[in-house]
């Protein structure tokens, strides 16, 4: 359960990690950006533009519109080449240096994807049931920390912002990847504040986000919160905000759940889950929910 943020020194920071300006296709400048989030009570930012030609393969740097309290992580959403149905890839690249140069020419998705991660970015592939990324796309992205589990842009506008799906494949094929949640804004209104992370660290110091990012210490929500989970004898023990349903998923069919009215603590029973990963899903009474990260029992 290394890879867990619960019980851990330091504190949960609130954050978006896949935002757009006007450098792509926003509406919004990124100075305006920032400030929108940052009135809303997020902690950091990643304005993560298209990185693509005709926008002059921007890596928007935010660094001169941080705060005490408030930070931002400079990345970019990386596009060349095809799927194996034919669309451009979206990769999401967290904590690229503000230089990273122009696709090369020739360079594919792996070779950049490799590339971004070399430099020290966070790899997370996003959008997955948006645009029909499927196992074998994503396995040759061998530099990957992430899915991106949950996109509220693409989930109000096409119905599709899921990606628990493809994430809990890879774990069931032994992949270690851990699943965010963004909100992917362009217009900053129907599609901004649906789903975000809160990552533990000591401090607002982008390295050390960026640190717990590769790491997964962090989870995501909808809107619950996750305030622990630990093993104790032979459960797992949740505790959260007031839930409807606390759940465990993990390899294959394995799952078990408890509901209530007004939940703030679940226990689970270890058992079943003896062997790969175990994840926590807590939902709402509005049918919102939070992700934990998968850890793992062996």
């Amino acid at each position: 359960m290394e890879n867990l943020p619960f019980g851990r020194p330091g504190r949960f920071f609130k954050g978006n990690l896949h935002t757009h300006s006007t450098n792509s296709d926003g509406d919004h400048g990124s100075a305006e950006v920032v400030d929108f989030y940052h009135r809303a009570g997020y902690d950091f930012l990643t304005i993560s533009d298209h990185f693509l030609e005709r926008y002059d393969y921007p890596v928007t740097d935010t660094r001169a519109l941080r705060r005490d309290d408030f930070t931002t992580l400079i990345g970019a959403e990386l596009h060349t080449g095809k799927t194996l149905i034919d669309e451009i890839w979206h990769v999401l690249a967290i904590g690229l240096p503000a230089d990273f140069a122009a696709t090369g020419e020739g360079e594919g998705i792996v070779a950049l994807t490799r590339r971004a991660a070399d430099a020290g970015a966070f790899i997370g592939l996003v959008h997955p049931e948006w645009y029909g990324l499927t196992p074998d796309d994503a396995n040759i992205i061998d530099s990957a920390h992430a899915i991106e589990v949950y996109n509220h842009g693409s989930q109000v506008e096409n119905d599709r912002g899921y990606g628990w799906s493809l994430c809990d494949i890879l774990l069931n094929q032994g992949r270690r990847l851990s699943g965010f949640a963004t909100d992917d804004a362009h217009y900053l209104t129907h599609d901004a504040f649906g789903g975000w992370i809160h990552v533990r660290a000591m401090s607002l110091d982008p390295e050390l986000i960026l640190e717990s990012l590769k790491a997964g210490r962090y989870y995501s929500s909808q809107g619950p919160e996750i305030n622990d989970i630990a093993i104790v004898d032979d459960e797992i023990v949740v505790t959260c905000s007031p839930a409807a349903m606390i759940s465990a998923q993990g390899k294959g069919a394995r799952a078990k759940f408890v509901q209530g009215e007004g939940l703030t603590e679940g226990r689970l029973p270890l058992k079943r889950f003896n062997e790969g990963y175990i994840r926590i899903t807590v939902l709402d009474a509005q049918g919102r929910h939070a992700w934990s990260n998968p850890f793992w029992i062996n």
